[in-house]
């Protein structure tokens, strides 16, 4: 097709030598007055470098030499009022691809523009759309680069001034690369440090030379000639103004595609497209996440769920597991009360342990279902984390995403074999496990525990705590008195074990055996038959004596108190006395004969009456 060469159409390209940078030295000192064919040949250099013109273009071959200086003033006045009109441009979209729109913009050529400098990615645009539009370039396909923001495209010092007055920003094409930065012509030669090219590295800064970019004057001296623009700044303003735009096309709720761009021990920030989203970690899955680079890496793509916007800030918190089913929901479906599961320790607190027993499901073994015997402190005594473990379900509370589980449970319940292998009246051994004010308690099994009250400690003597006499960890022998397996609970004896000199007797002595003893009281009566062997006396005093015997016997009586060891230990067997005594009174410290009426050895009592 035969493009039109019409100066008020398009600006008309060289097909002369490539053109270079013009010299700082130009600008500032008048240069000799040119040829008519040296005007054509430079006038591209003059005009060009922040003009957008056509590849491939140039003058026709047959237009007469004579008329090349009204070419060139036709050219420079096209070139003034497209560069005074560049920043201004309308912009008529003429079709939408998946990647980009184009625009008509007055040239032969189209711009371009890329979806994402739209709201909503373009989707609300139409054909025969307008924006206005500034060209920035040309890319590798010869279209004419756009930008929605202001470019102004100075050629002269006074137009870099007003640029540099009103801070726009200003196209210009990367010349070379130098120390500390680059070279870029922006009409005239500027300097542009390394650290506000925009770019990453050394390498990534060689791909610029050639390339047209927008950039803002940071400094300019005219009489010094120093110029120095800023690429950094303008691409930052731009992604704010697009992460602007973008912002306002999203709602809580929407599902939108982004990029893992950062990951930190709390989460990752995911580039939603000139947006930063944070997924935190405990929104990545519905099982438990200690790190979120153990599922994720930096460049993954994702679909996360927007969960909160914050207009205030500009924060949005995005979710991953939100976009699967809640493991939860089905719980009370799949689980119930009594049922044996297996699971995998995911923590461990001094109160129990959490097991996953599927991916986002946990359940709680408390302390005190640990173990049926062992008085288990921590939990860390019994259980690890990553161990696997057996357990049964105790209690489900779906709306409060719990689960109570058992680990002892898991075991035979040493209670249900309690009274037959424990049956009141048998004697049991244990360590001491506990001494409490009341009494001691003694393990007699793995997971059974009995108590010996205070009372039954000892015989001899009363306590005042069970440490006076027991300590924990000591071995001790006891009798069952009583069972309640409903409550767990056993009764224990240790005194009915004890041997006593009571017991002797009753096991030497039968109901009606004549025996000695002394009087120890008369009202009511209590004889000693022993050391430490009291009876209860039934009697009935026969009638008082004369004078003479009461002294006789006053007398006797002193005799006897005085004598009292060895005649109990002469009498004690159940001796009889003397034939010639007489009866006589219940005194107190009397040695008198007694039948055995009663002996009681489940009570030790003893019961006599006078022989």
């Amino acid at each position: 097709m035969t493009e039109n060469t019409n100066p008020e159409t398009e600006a008309p390209e060289s097909t002369s030598a490539p053109i270079t940078e013009p010299a700082a030295e130009s600008l500032s000192e008048p240069a000799a007055e040119p040829t008519t064919g040296e005007a054509l040949a430079t006038a591209p250099s003059y005009e060009v470098v922040n003009t957008p013109v056509l590849a491939g273009e140039a003058a026709p071959a047959d237009e007469p030499m004579e008329d090349f200086g009204a070419l060139l003033a036709d050219y420079e006045k096209s070139h003034k009022r497209k560069s005074e009109a560049g920043p201004t441009l309308q912009g008529t979209v003429v079709s939408i691809t998946p990647e980009q729109v184009f625009l008509d913009i007055g040239y032969k050529i189209e711009g371009v523009l890329p979806r994402a400098a739209f709201e909503k990615n373009a989707d609300g645009v139409q054909r025969g759309d307008m924006f206005p539009v500034s060209i920035t370039g040309r890319n590798e396909e010869g279209y004419y680069q756009l930008s929605r923001f202001k470019v102004a495209q100075p050629k002269d010092w006074s137009a870099l001034q007003a640029a540099f007055d009103q801070k726009l920003a200003v196209s210009g094409t990367v010349t070379e690369v130098v120390k500390g930065g680059a070279r870029v012509d922006v009409g005239v030669r500027a300097f542009m440090p390394a650290s506000r090219s925009g770019t990453r590295d050394a390498a990534e800064l060689e791909t610029l030379v050639g390339q047209q970019i927008t950039c803002r004057i940071t400094k300019l001296d005219v009489a010094d000639e120093d110029v120095v623009v800023d690429r950094r700044v303008v691409l930052e303003e731009q992604a704010l103004a697009a992460a602007g735009e973008r912002f306002g096309t999203l709602k809580e709720g929407d599902v939108v595609s982004g990029t893992v761009r950062t990951l930190m021990p709390y989460g990752a920030f995911i580039d939603l497209g000139g947006i930063d989203g944070l997924l935190h970690v405990s929104d990545i899955a519905w099982t438990r996440i200690s790190k979120p680079e153990d599922v994720l890496s930096v460049g993954d793509k994702l679909d996360v769920k927007i969960l909160k916007i914050d207009p205030n800030t500009k924060k949005l918190s995005l979710g991953l597991k939100q976009l699967q089913q809640e493991p939860w929901e089905t719980v009370p479906q799949r689980y119930q009360a009594g049922q044996r599961v297996s699971g995998t320790v995911t923590r461990v607190q001094d109160f129990g342990a959490f097991v996953e027993i599927e991916p986002g499901v946990e359940g709680l073994i408390h302390v005190s279902e640990m173990s049926w015997g062992k008085k288990v402190r921590i939990a860390s005594d019994i259980l690890k984390p990553g161990e696997r473990v057996d357990a049964v379900i105790l209690n489900i509370k779906p709306e409060e995403k719990r689960i109570s589980l058992g680990l002892k449970q898991t075991l035979t319940d040493p209670w249900t074999e309690v009274a037959a292998k424990f049956p009141v009246g048998s004697q049991v051994q244990g360590p001491v496990t506990k001494l409490m004010a009341f009494g001691a308690f003694v393990q007699i099994a793995e997971g059974v525990e009995g108590m010996v009250h205070i009372s039954e400690i000892v015989a001899d003597r009363r306590l005042n705590h069970p440490s006076d006499a027991l300590r924990v960890g000591q071995t001790v022998q006891a009798q069952v008195l009583a069972i309640d397996t409903g409550k767990r609970q056993i009764k224990l004896s240790m005194k009915q074990l004890i041997p006593t000199s009571i017991d002797e007797y009753i096991a030497e002595h039968k109901v009606g055996d004549k025996v000695s003893g002394r009087v120890v009281a008369v009202a009511p009566a209590t004889v000693e038959l022993g050391e430490g062997i009291i009876a209860s006396c039934r009697a009935t005093a026969p009638a008082a004596p004369a004078a003479g015997a009461t002294s006789a016997s006053a007398a006797q009586g002193k005799a006897d108190l005085s004598s009292l060891s060895s005649m109990l230990s002469a009498r004690w067997k159940g001796a009889a006395p003397a034939p010639d005594a007489k009866p006589q009174p219940l005194e107190a410290g009397q040695v008198r004969s007694f039948k055995i009426t009663k002996l009681d050895a489940a009570s030790k009592q003893i019961e006599v009456e006078l022989a």
